[in-house]
């Protein structure tokens, strides 16, 4: 229904404490952004693991208290999910819990492993019998297939088989693990709540249930929590952290703290250089709710214009909705966003957006706000092109599919009718975001860049996969 980038996933987990299931799904709650198709909870009383999963929104899996009476326990993992590996199934909805010789495991994950169809294929000819189409299932295999004794060591064996993306939680009766790839490619955050330790995927999920905010997990890091605390480990070989520069520009909550930064601070200032390297004349400056609100604010201040409320959204369009039978122009951007005509008439506008993926949604806003009434319709993006898909946890069309991989600036401006486009440079988008950060850091830019930090097995049984070695001749 709508042009973006979908989002990846989100993962919570708490160890400690008496209400972990109600605390479980407040976070979720808080992460909901990173995925509306699925969500589970999966709890330790000690001696066994509860689980319940289920399609929808959070508000819907878990509706009923008498969901939470089966779930007891002072340790939780959570969930919510937007599948990039394996299919729309309940069969696909974490935590995915498995019984095996050691005992029970339960594992959440947010990212996308890169060589999963190869391990997939290896275990299987081995004997191995997977009950989903998950990457993540892969993963909890090669635990199983591990020879040592203890845990941390034989998830550090299984992890030092995959590549790609990870953050990751486990649970077992005893104990909570949470583990991030060495790239860092995605967020994930420790916290703590009456002497109980916390982890998330943003921040924001610990200021919903007051917990404190200790530390991002380092690219790398595994930590243990049982009964006598927390242990950090390094297992892995150390790489140049490149965590995803996405989740700064759509991805993250604007009020969670990720890689080091603010969000929000991050998407002002994106808006601030998009207005020094894209400046027009103009009578006001509009956002795209939500996200690219924050943008929109820095643009209109660095450029010394208003910022109005133009486009008005509707937050209660629900996943799907019956068509008209007679035909309503737009009809699907129409029922999210509602142009007003006495604040556009008129008017020459700025309209800020996070990103243009394939052009359509774009199109349709342009010719909503001329129908307003609006004089000039200036179009401004707070990223670059978006020319190459992502293979790291987030859903992206193949690239035949993304606008810029195939058309200029002038031709996508022309295919949306705007008066005029600009995007945010790649430089730019760096500049803007190591302004706010206490060291340098270097960013994975794949989906602009083209440049992915880690390299693909050369198979074709993945749609995006195969088109892109097509495309790149790799």
């Amino acid at each position: 229904m709508f042009d973006k980038l979908h989002e990846e996933c989100g993962v919570f987990g708490i160890f400690g404490h008496p209400e972990a299931a109600n605390l479980s799904y407040l976070g979720l709650y808080a992460l909901q952004q990173r995925g509306q198709e699925g969500c589970g909870i999966v709890t330790s009383d000690g001696a066994h693991l509860h689980a319940h999963r289920g399609m929808g929104l959070v508000s819907d899996v878990f509706r009923f208290e008498e969901v939470f009476d089966r779930l007891p326990g002072k340790s939780a993992i959570g969930h919510v999910r937007y599948s990039t590996s394996g299919g729309n199934d309940i069969k696909n909805c974490q935590p995915i819990t498995v019984d095996y010789s050691r005992g029970s495991i339960a594992v959440a994950h947010n990212g996308n492993l890169v060589n999963a169809d190869e391990l997939r294929g290896r275990l299987e000819k081995k004997g191995s019998i997977f009950s989903t189409t998950s990457d993540t299932e892969t993963i909890v295999h090669l635990i199983a297939k591990a020879q040592s004794e203890l845990l941390n060591e034989r998830i550090a064996d299984a992890l030092n088989r995959v590549r790609g993306a990870y953050s990751l939680v486990f649970l077992t009766e005893t104990r909570m693990v949470a583990v991030r790839d060495p790239h860092g490619f995605r967020p994930l955050s420790l916290g703590k709540l009456d002497g109980a330790y916390v982890v998330a995927s943003e921040s924001c999920a610990f200021d919903l249930i007051e917990a404190e905010f200790i530390r991002e997990i380092e690219p790398g890091e595994m930590i243990i929590f049982n009964k006598d605390g927390m242990k950090s480990y390094f297992p892995f070989k150390k790489v140049e952290p490149t965590p995803c520069i996405f989740e700064y520009i759509y991805f993250a909550r604007p009020d969670s703290r990720i890689f080091d930064r603010m969000v929000y601070t991050v998407r002002k200032e994106l808006g601030r250089q998009l207005a020094r390297e894209h400046a027009v004349e103009a009578d006001m400056v509009i956002a795209v709710p939500d996200s690219g609100v924050p943008a929109a604010m820095g643009y209109a201040e660095e450029a010394g214009l208003p910022l109005e409320l133009g486009l008005i959204r509707n937050h209660y369009v629900g996943r799907t909705f019956i068509e008209p039978q007679q035909s309503i122009r737009h009809f699907g951007v129409k029922i999210k966003l509602n142009p007003v005509r006495e604040i556009l008439e008129g008017k020459r506008i700025v309209v800020v957006d996070d990103s243009i993926v394939r052009g359509t949604t774009s199109r349709k806003i342009v010719k909503m706000l001329r129908d307003a009434g609006a004089r000039e319709v200036h179009l401004r993006i707070s990223s670059p092109p978006t020319s190459f898909p992502c293979f790291y946890g987030i859903d992206t069309p193949s690239r035949k599919e993304l606008i810029s991989a195939s058309h200029t600036i002038d031709e996508i401006s022309k295919y949306v009718t705007a008066d005029s486009l600009g995007y945010l440079s790649l430089e730019g988008l760096h500049e803007s975001v190591q302004k706010y950060g206490d060291a340098p850091t270097r960013f994975c830019e794949s989906c602009f860049s083209g440049k992915y930090p880690v390299k693909f097995p050369k198979i074709k049984t993945d749609k995006q996969m195969g088109l892109f070695y097509e495309d790149s001749g790799s």
